[in-house]
């Protein structure tokens, strides 16, 4: 009987760590471990006078690397007979991000240290903190005046979630953890440094994804930005410039070899293959089965949207979109980011703060959780029927306008409207969102043949599935995988293993093996496709105008517009006997 053999794929997500141990020949998952961050609420450090902020704690993403990897490795060796640690034969990492930490010059979290424990601004700055905003539009509008190759490769504006800006505000609100810092380090490159030995900064090799699409870095103005650049934003940003690289690597070459003490801690053989880490969207892409043509969404608490396009096809620069970078999905491909700040965090606002008592008390009599009792209800409306439309931008926009200074909107209420009308609203208004994304991208030539989607709400939400399909007019597939950024992960250390250990030459090759889709399918239903052709029309006047300073036109039509399409899909209802 042949050897089996395994990768170890951890998935640093926003609020737990995810290991997950995958046979590397058929995509099997045999073993898996979870860890919740500690710090914080739910793992994220806030402060209630500036929702804008949003820290970790560099001890929760150690304490994690450990116990969620030892938890996957003992389930697998209960599932698999014959399991032992040398049936692991490679690493691969994903985080959020950018989350990028302040550390010392042999690469240690400041926050790991004695001075700056509790210290928020010492800690990892999470992707969606946001403190950075008036930062972020300085370094675009430097950028304008002096480097706009800059900006023309992360959609034509910096956003307050990168990198840079994170690191300019640290420096303006608390300058003694910027002097203290070394450098800083994305978490994807922190993880896979930790478990080979590599942190010091002067041999840390850092990611092309997390470089390329968060800190302005290309081969084509050789690396990160130049520090005269940077010094013009300001001069002690050009120190940490000479701390950084000039080169980057692609997930699937090796960070380096697992090391004695983590190889202990987890239970491993040392000197297996630790890959190059990457984003969780980008890892969860390639779990998914990204490839030309193919549109993957990562559906969570917000989305980020996937895609790839040859290098050959000499790809213009797309508006709006959070990066084009040569090898940050697939080597030999340019990887394009897209997303929207807020999907699942939308829904969850709405039920924890919108939704009246007496819903939880008929949900809880019915047996269903509040999310599943709204679905029920609003699955049998109509497009059009509640007379309601929503823009998805509660925690700003990330893609196309690039502004975390919008926010969201609701238009249609009457004294009548009730909260599974509005659930459904804000449920459309995301795949609305989703709409101008795939829009932006083939008005650009990336063209969209199928659309793949993983996530816990894209698995659990028929509905929700049902209405991207509808309002995208495409297909809606789901990943075969409900941890696709670990088994991306897990793809990328089958690949940094390599054939000598019985891995694989290139990640597609790991795809094919390791990879699927489940066998359901969302077609779009062309009534309803209609509807929402129209429903678009009025959603696109609310984004035109609330998210462009160009748009002039009256909006005096578009409550009206909502009232009559509302009414007439409530008097078809009539006709065909669906109203008592």
């Amino acid at each position: 009987m042949a050897v089996r053999r395994f990768t170890l794929g951890f998935d640093y997500g926003t609020n737990s760590v995810r290991a997950l141990v995958v046979d590397i020949a058929t995509g099997e998952e045999v073993g898996t471990g979870v860890y919740s961050y500690e710090a914080g609420v739910d793992g994220v450090i806030t402060d209630s006078l500036d929702p804008t902020l949003a820290r970790q704690d560099p001890k929760d993403y150690i304490e994690g690397l450990q116990k969620a990897g030892k938890k996957a490795i003992a389930a697998a060796t209960e599932n698999v007979k014959g399991f032992n640690k040398d049936s692991i034969i490679g690493i691969g990492v994903d985080t959020t991000g950018s989350t990028p930490i302040p550390v010392d010059e042999e690469g240690v979290p400041l926050g790991l240290s004695q001075k700056f424990t509790n210290n928020p601004n010492a800690m990892a700055w999470l992707w969606k903190d946001h403190t950075s905003f008036e930062e972020a539009e300085a370094i675009t509008d430097k950028a304008r005046d002096m480097r706009p190759h800059f900006l023309a490769k992360c959609g034509g504006a910096y956003s307050s979630e990168w990198f840079w800006s994170k690191i300019w505000h640290c420096l303006r609100v608390d300058p003694e953890v910027f002097n203290a810092a070394y450098t800083w380090v994305e978490l994807a490159d922190f993880i896979p440094g930790l478990l080979t030995g590599t942190l010091a900064p002067h041999v840390l090799k850092r990611s092309i994804c997390a470089a390329g699409h968060k800190g302005m870095f290309s081969a084509d103005w050789s690396g990160y930005p130049d520090g005269e650049y940077l010094t013009a934003l300001e001069p002690r940003l050009g120190l940490i410039r000479r701390a950084l690289p000039n080169v980057s690597y692609t997930a699937g070459q090796k960070a380096g070899g697992l090391t004695p003490k983590w190889a202990e801690r987890l239970g491993l053989k040392p000197g297996i293959a630790v890959s190059i880490g990457a984003f969780d969207a980008h890892m969860g892409a390639v779990g998914a089965g990204v490839k030309e043509g193919t549109l993957v969404k990562i559906i969570g608490t917000s989305t980020c949207d996937i895609a790839v396009a040859p290098k050959a096809t000499g790809l213009p620069d797309v508006p709006g979109v959070c990066g084009i970078v040569d090898g940050s999905v697939l080597p030999g491909y340019i990887g394009l980011e897209a997303g929207q700040s807020a999907v699942g965090d939308i829904f969850n606002w709405f039920v924890k703060h919108s939704v009246p008592g007496s819903c939880y008390e008929e949900a809880k009599a019915k047996g269903q959780d509040i999310h599943e009792f709204l679905t029920s209800k609003a699955k049998k409306l109509l497009p059009g029927e509640s007379g309601l439309m929503a823009l998805d931008w509660n925690n700003g926009n990330r893609t196309v306008l690039v502004d975390v200074r919008l926010s969201g909107l609701l238009v249609g209420q009457t004294l009548q409207t009730t909260p599974w009308e509005v659930y459904r609203a804000l449920i459309e208004g995301t795949a609305f969102g989703a709409k101008v994304i795939i829009d932006r991208l083939e008005e650009y030539g990336v063209h969209i043949e199928e659309v793949v989607n993983c996530g816990g709400i894209a698995e659990k939400n028929a509905m929700l599935m049902q209405i991207y399909a509808d309002v995208t007019n495409r297909t809606m597939k789901i990943s075969r995988s409900a941890q696709t950024p670990a088994l991306g992960a897990a793809m990328f250390a089958a690949t940094a293993a390599g054939p000598d250990m019985g891995g694989y030459n290139r990640v597609q090759e790991a795809q094919v093996a390791m990879g699927g889709l489940k066998d359901i399918e969302f077609a779009p239903i062309p009534a309803n496709v209609e509807a929402y052709r129209k429903l678009y029309i009025i959603y696109k006047q609310l984004h035109d105008a609330f998210g462009t300073t160009t748009y002039a036109q009256s909006l005096y039509n578009i409550m009206k517009d909502l009232l009559d399409l509302r009414d007439s899909v409530r008097e078809q209802k009539r006709t065909q006997g669906q109203f008592i």
